[in-house]
């Protein structure tokens, strides 16, 4: 596998999964980038291949590890877990959360409409990552005890983390819900 030959266009979840299950086989393109950082240097990442239509990256992971809610705005993904297991988490207000275990040699794909949350599910778990059109813009969300979800847009080479002060938004979320409760009739 190369980089020579992919489309000149943005490519459909399919090929997006294909193409990370292909990048994942070839690990002369990503293996020597795969590192474990001092706990508070974050998680490691890298780009590994971007053009107009496409990116590419491979992320290293620890159990500590937390992307925070987030959408990826506009683009399509894949990812394929190439050492380790990642926990994907999706939100389900007023419920309980959806959790998954991606485990080594398994793939996901979704479209632009997909909020999640990834974790490392292991020490040392390595994902390879891919996303048309490129990310420019990702959506990070807190979401207060009452399920109201609160979206900001942030730059795609920000650093994804669980976005500060998530309880002080509950409270906030409280206040503004007793704001908007219908008056008691005073007839």
């Amino acid at each position: 596998m190369s980089w020579v030959g992919l489309p000149e266009r943005a490519l459909d979840r399919r090929e997006l999964h294909d193409l990370v299950d292909g990048v994942a086989a070839s690990p002369e393109l990503w293996k020597e980038h795969v590192g474990f950082p001092d706990a508070e240097d974050g998680r490691h990442y890298v780009s590994l291949y971007r053009d107009a239509y496409v990116d590419i990256w491979l992320l290293c992971w620890r159990p500590e590890d937390d992307t925070g809610w987030h959408d990826h705005d506009i683009s399509s993904g894949a990812v394929r877990v190439v050492a380790g297991a990642l926990r994907e988490c999706n939100p389900r207000i007023g419920g309980e959360h959806l959790e998954t275990v991606v485990s080594e040699g398994e793939s996901f794909s979704f479209g632009p409409d997909h909020i999640h949350r990834l974790t490392g599910a292991l020490e040392s778990s390595v994902s390879i990552h891919a996303y048309s059109p490129p990310l420019w813009r990702l959506g990070q969300y807190s979401i207060s005890a009452t399920g109201v979800m609160r979206r900001t847009s942030v730059s795609y080479a920000d650093e994804l983390r669980p976005l500060d002060g998530e309880a002080g938004l509950a409270s906030l979320d409280s206040e503004a819900d007793e704001a908007h409760e219908p008056a008691e009739n005073v007839a």
